[in-house]
């Protein structure tokens, strides 16, 4: 089984979360989460565990309440974003409320004085920080920071820490790479 490189650097773990869903809307669309070993990837991946961390498989039935929580997250981020939070739809406003109502990720301080952090359920704790996360994001300042990248083939969101508030891409490496080398192109052909 192929289990895609996720993306980062969005900014916030909800954002990344997001991202999970790549080309929103579009008939490109593409489910990284499409297994629950792939939901167990990410949460190894962009979670707060260590490297090294048990994290069993979740079972099917929590495979499916992540994709709901990221749509739930998707909602009412849009509706932060365009109006108010409160004009997230009631259910997705209940199901995030109810997901951010478990325990999250505790951190722990090892004998060497090294962090980690510990959950009786890994996915499940992972779940209610990014739907805490997205909660505190949505009802604060920051959301009129959330940005839409500029790639024309993306489609991501990110918070933009920018000092001017003018940063155009999703990543630097990816995006905004793609971007400069169309502009360098497009300029050697105009000299040639």
């Amino acid at each position: 089984m192929d289990i895609p490189d996720f993306r980062t650097g969005s900014g916030r773990i909800s954002l990344d979360f997001i991202r999970t869903l790549r080309w929103r809307g579009s008939d490109e669309e593409v489910e990284e989460l499409d297994s629950p070993q792939a939901l167990r990837a990410w949460a190894a991946q962009l979670g707060p565990y260590a490297p090294n961390a048990d994290i069993p498989v979740p079972p099917p039935r929590l495979l499916r309440t992540a994709r709901e929580t990221r749509e739930a997250v998707y909602l009412l981020l849009k509706a932060a974003r365009s109006t108010s939070a409160a004009d997230c739809p009631p259910e997705a406003r209940t199901l995030l409320n109810n997901v951010a109502s478990a325990p999250t990720p505790r951190p722990v301080l090892d004998k060497q004085g090294g962090l980690s952090h510990v959950a009786a359920d890994p996915v499940a704790a992972l779940l209610s920080l990014i739907a805490r996360d997205a909660l505190e994001l949505a009802t604060s300042p920051l959301v009129a920071r959330v940005r839409d990248c500029a790639g024309p083939n993306c489609g991501a969101w990110f918070l933009d820490t920018s000092r001017p508030g003018t940063r155009r891409w999703c990543s630097m490496d990816r995006c905004g790479n793609q971007a400069k080398k169309s502009t360098w192109r497009a300029k050697q052909a105009t000299y040639e």
